[in-house]
């Protein structure tokens, strides 16, 4: 048999417990300031290989197993994506985006966000993948109007016109 001491113990602190949970409930917490917009810049690509691939001479093939035997040969690295975004003429992301894995043959990753005030600006992407220098491959310029709290996202896909705005 329980003691009336005992339940009441249990209670007081069940009671307490109740109470540390329901004023946790009641604080407040402002994940993203209300004045403010955010610009996501989100995309996986794969540059350019470095080395051209290069087709087999039948004496080639013939050295390799028959399992082996593919009439084209192509090195596994890729170079790097540069990238750069201006926002009203201002740089706010510029940067060499290695290849992913061992061997250096996987996509480049950016995963970056921007704080920036809501209203119109003017949007400045640029992305290069092939091994030049200088210049870019795609590019994309645009005059957005941002709400305040909007998630706007660059997203990049090759095919079409290349970048996305969402």
């Amino acid at each position: 048999m329980i003691s009336p001491l005992r339940l009441a113990g249990q209670a007081a602190a069940y009671l307490v417990f109740i109470a540390l949970i329901g004023y946790g409930t009641g604080v407040t917490h402002t994940h993203f300031p209300p004045e403010k917009a955010l610009i996501k810049l989100s995309f996986t690509h794969g540059a350019a290989r470095t080395t051209d691939c290069r087709r087999l001479t039948a004496d080639e093939l013939a050295k390799l197993p028959p399992n082996m035997r593919r009439p084209v040969e192509c090195a596994r690295g890729r170079g790097a994506v540069f990238a750069e975004l201006i926002v009203d003429d201002e740089m706010l992301f510029s940067a060499s985006l290695p290849p992913a894995g061992l061997s250096h043959d996987g996509p480049s990753r950016v995963y970056r966000s921007f704080v920036v005030t809501p209203g119109r600006h003017r949007l400045l992407i640029r992305l290069r993948d092939t091994p030049r220098s200088s210049g870019f491959d795609y590019t994309r310029e645009a005059e957005v109007e941002l709400a305040p709290q909007q998630n706007f996202v660059i997203d990049f896909r090759p095919e079409g016109d290349g970048f996305i705005f969402r």
